[in-house]
């Protein structure tokens, strides 16, 4: 609806153009919101602000003309259910549409289900999203398993609205960190890693002793399969289309065919027996080494393989999830893309630390990796639900300390539990309401002058799509829970205000069970989209 009514704006200002009664200028954005309070309706301009300047009239002058403009336009069809456009100190225009209107959005939602806000958005465009790719050297911490979590609740949304997006993990299973692991593991003079984890790792690999590559080989597969993947699928319940191997891109010839690309664009030159990329022609702050002197490969060399690897399939976004360790790699992937002759996006999005706090103090959960605190002990502390919405919470470039205590108070001063009270309730409204023959009917049934609560709740399920939609754009994905939080403020509102199965009056009971039931519908699947469930009973 906002961008309808943007055009509609749009179309009513170049009537008044085309008429003669305003002068020809280039049209200028028009920014269609929400008012911060529902007493100023449902949507709202400044665009007489914008105007005024171009005019040579006062912003109020401006809205008055644009408001008749709009009111004589208006005919049926999309707009017929608007109720009134008035002009507000000092030039907005607010816009507040019927019960007809609102009543229309609860049979769309009853209609359509879980597909309610699904959109075409994407046109079916291939999405690589890389999140997590954590080296096969340890447990998952905290901060992979808060960018496991968005990464994963991201797919969701863009799926739904249109996106064919492909989950991967990049195993570094080639390198460096293979050889430390080794190290660590034979528990010699070069160990880098340690904790519980290492020392059952030795127990396993390394107290016979043994090729350091060889050993390092063998615990890194058992880590990606003991650990990493456990708590990826049964703790974290996130799911992975590819498991691509660094391995791989070296067997399958990709890193070869990067640096072969590289060499015939003439972006790369030798130094002392090393070759190197100019990266520095693509805005990064200094070249970098694809070859080493001894002929082996470095990081960003498998990094270029992988670009390959994935523009031959056919990805025309890449998005990239990393850890804030990983923020200086940024520039020179962003020289390899271009380099390369990927012309397509490339989005990245750098996940931020987390410490786990209680009564304003951090807290160690376990010793099992060293200092670190393990997703999967978050998990088996607070639950699955819990962490993930608040984790979704906030932002991933913003640092966060998970409250403990909050997180494990089973009451409705929890955030999750007071959303998935609101969806157990409305359930058990349902259960009750059919038990006493209250059935929700497919044609639309309405009872005159709806309460201003029903308004308010039937509101807020119409702003879902273009929730979803904005956050498909911007992949502003801690804006689901805070709109889960919203609605079911909303429902609890109306449900103190408004008796629901009222047998005195069935035909108010049969309405309110039509919103009661839409609200079920569109916070089921905000939480599916979030990645927590949504209980019928509490």
């Amino acid at each position: 609806m906002k961008h309808i009514i943007e055009e509609f704006i749009r179309k009513s200002i170049e009537v008044l153009q085309q008429t003669g009664e305003w002068p020809v200028f280039e049209m200028p954005v028009i920014d269609v919101s929400h008012p911060k309070s529902e007493s100023f309706g449902d949507y709202t301009t400044n665009i007489s602000l914008v105007l005024a300047k171009l005019i040579g009239k006062s912003p109020m002058e401006v809205a008055e003309v644009l408001r008749g403009a709009i009111l004589r336009d208006i005919q049926d069809g999309v707009m017929a259910g608007v109720e009134s456009i008035l002009v507000v100190h000092p030039g907005y225009i607010n816009i507040s549409f019927s019960q007809k209107y609102f009543e229309g959005i609860v049979q769309k939602v009853l209609l359509e289900k879980g597909d309610f806000g699904n959109s075409s958005l994407g046109e079916g465009a291939l999405v690589n999203n890389e999140f997590i790719s954590a080296n096969p050297t340890g447990p998952l911490h905290l901060g992979n398993g808060r960018g496991g979590f968005f990464g994963d609740s991201l797919t969701r949304l863009l799926r739904k609205s249109g996106f064919a997006v492909t989950n991967e993990y990049y195993v570094n299973d080639a390198g460096e960190q293979v050889m430390k692991l080794g190290h660590s593991v034979l528990k010699d003079d070069q160990a880098v890693y340690g904790g519980e984890y290492i020392d059952a790792l030795f127990r396993r690999f390394g107290k016979d002793g043994g090729d350091v590559r060889e050993v390092g080989d063998r615990a890194a597969k058992y880590v990606l399969e003991e650990y990493i993947k456990k708590t990826v699928t049964e703790k974290m319940r996130v799911s992975f289309d590819v498991w691509m191997s660094e391995k791989k891109l070296f067997e399958e010839g990709f890193v070869d065919k990067a640096i072969d690309v590289l060499k015939e664009k003439g972006f790369t030159f030798e130094v002392d027996g090393a070759l190197w990329f100019r990266s520095t022609d693509f805005g990064d702050d200094k070249d970098r080494v694809l070859v080493k002197s001894d002929g082996s490969k470095t990081y960003f060399a498998s990094d270029c393989g992988y670009i390959i690897h994935k523009m031959e399939r056919g990805f025309t976004l890449l998005i990239e999830i990393w850890g804030a360790d990983h923020h200086g790699y940024i520039n020179r992937f962003k020289a390899a893309v271009q380099a390369l002759g990927f012309e397509h996006e490339v989005s990245f999005l750098i996940v931020q630390l987390v410490k786990v706090v209680k009564d304003g103090k951090e807290v160690r959960m376990s010793k099992r990796a060293g200092n670190v605190v393990l997703i999967d002990d978050l998990i088996d502390a607070v639950g699955h639900d819990v962490t993930r919405f608040f984790f979704l919470m906030y932002a991933p470039n913003t640092h966060m300390n998970f409250d403990l205590g909050l997180a494990q108070e089973h009451s409705q001063k929890n955030p999750v539990f007071y959303v998935q009270y609101a969806h157990a309730r409305i359930a058990s409204i349902i259960t009750k309401a059919d038990e006493a023959g209250i059935l929700v009917e497919d044609s639309i049934t309405s009872h005159t002058d709806w309460h201003e609560k029903e308004i308010s709740l039937v509101r807020e399920l119409s702003l879902f799509p273009e929730l979803l939609e904005e956050i498909s754009k911007s992949y502003e994905v801690h804006k689901l829970p805070h709109y889960a939080i919203r609605l079911a403020d909303k429902f609890h509102s109306f449900y103190t205000e408004c008796k629901v199965i009222d047998e005195a009056h069935p035909e108010v009971s049969v309405a309110r069970l039509r919103i009661v039931s839409a609200t079920k519908i569109v916070l089921a699947e905000t939480l599916r989209l979030i990645g927590v469930s949504a209980p019928e009973k509490m």
